[in-house]
């Protein structure tokens, strides 16, 4: 067995593979602190692991509602995307409430 065909990040009990002897080698990254990595690990592993970077927030969206309680958005951009077992990558869209008031709402009535 081997890592060829999973890589892991940090510690990570079920990236394993069936190693020597019927034991258990491990492909995540933490196999390199308890040295239980399997033999192919650096090879199929170490370098290729690349995580998920995102780019800044962007501004928030105008208030979906005129008048009254409505919801405001935003969202970021992936920058570099996660590969062979990297860290995946975090929320890209953000909600949140807003009350719009816009200055026709107090003659609505």
């Amino acid at each position: 067995g081997g890592c060829w065909h999973q890589c892991c990040p940090g510690r990570n009990n079920a990236c394993w593979a069936p190693g020597a002897r019927r034991a258990r080698c491990y492909c995540d990254s933490y196999c390199e602190r308890t040295g239980d990595c399997c033999e192919d690990y650096h090879a199929a592993c170490r370098r290729a692991v690349v995580g998920c970077a995102v780019g800044p927030w962007g501004p928030w969206s105008g208030c979906s509602s005129l008048c009254g309680v409505g919801s405001k958005a935003r969202s970021r951009q992936v920058t570099v995307p996660p590969r062979h077992g990297g860290e995946p990558c975090p929320d890209l869209k953000q909600r949140r409430g807003c009350l719009g008031e816009h200055l026709t709402c107090g003659t609505a009535k």
